[in-house]
This record gives structure tokens, C-alpha cells and sequence, in this order.
């Protein structure tokens, strides 16, 4: 009988990113990781509140992503949050660059942990302002009364 693996979320997501940022087309990316981050992300130990890619000497680098261990997993504290680089192709480099001399951000939306290699999905996006938040809201909030009207009629 096969070995049974411990059910892992497929992906570690960036929860407030959408809420904060107006987002464009997102891109798969690796990430250069160690071996013990890379087991602890398999099992879900880490998320990417207040994360951030940032540019510098022309490569991308993921900043204040924590990846956190556990008992079998030793992740010492000043490396849980340190700077890791993120491997894209030189095209894409240069496009995302040139986005964020147009003012917009770098945003990573979640870590996809399924495949044989961990990867990171991030987009391009603009920050939204406070008045942006309570319009998407209030548009929310409208579509889904409208909804439960629609079934409720129905």
C-alpha cells in the first residue's frame, strides 16, 4: 500500500493583496530557496502578509516573506524573514521593471507548493486609495443582496 502524504494547502496565499491592490496579469516565478524552506512550505508554514518584490541590481528579490518551521524543521529566527531571490526570465525581468518605473508595485499573491518545484505567482499593481476599498465593497455587498433577492424571488 502506497504511503498516504499529510494533506498540505496547494497554495499559500497573499490574502489582503487583492483587497489592497488593483492588479493586472500575474506571473509564475521561481524562488531560491533552502531545503528546510522548502519543506516547511510544503507543509504550510509561512505566509506572505506584508510582502513585497523588489528590484535591485536587475534582479527581483522577495522581501519580508516569512517561512516559519516547526519541531522537525529547524528555521532559525534571523533567516525566517530574510531576502529571497526570485528567478524569472530576463524578458519578464525587464517588463516588470519597467512597470515599476511607471509607479506601480510588485506584488506576490500566493506561493504554489503542488509541483516539483515551489513557485510564486506575482502581478503588477497599483495601490488603491481608501475610497477605491469602499467602492469595491459597496459593490460587493450590492451583487451579493442581489443575489440572495434572485434566489430568494426564485
Amino acid at each position: 500500500m502506497a504511503k498516504k502524504r499529510p494533506s498540505a494547502p496547494a497554495a499559500i496565499r497573499n490574502r489582503r493583496a487583492r483587497h489592497d491592490y488593483e492588479l493586472g496579469d500575474s506571473l509564475v516565478v521561481g524562488l531560491q530557496l533552502t531545503g528546510a524552506e522548502t519543506k516547511s512550505l510544503r507543509q504550510g508554514h509561512g505566509h506572505l502578509r506584508g510582502a513585497y518584490v523588489t528590484v535591485k541590481n536587475d534582479e527581483l528579490w522577495l522581501i519580508n516573506a516569512t517561512i516559519t518551521g516547526n519541531n522537525g524543521i529547524p528555521i532559525d529566527e534571523t533567516t525566517k524573514t530574510r531576502a529571497r531571490k526570485v528567478l524569472a526570465k530576463r524578458k519578464e525581468i525587464d517588463a516588470l521593471i519597467a512597470g515599476r518605473q511607471q509607479g506601480k508595485t510588485i506584488v506576490p499573491l500566493e506561493i504554489l507548493t503542488q509541483g516539483r518545484y515551489i513557485k510564486l505567482r506575482i502581478s503588477i499593481g497599483r495601490g488603491k486609495k481608501r475610497y477605491d476599498k469602499r467602492q469595491t465593497l459597496k459593490a460587493r455587498d450590492d451583487a451579493r443582496n442581489t443575489a440572495a433577492a434572485l434566489k430568494f424571488k426564485g
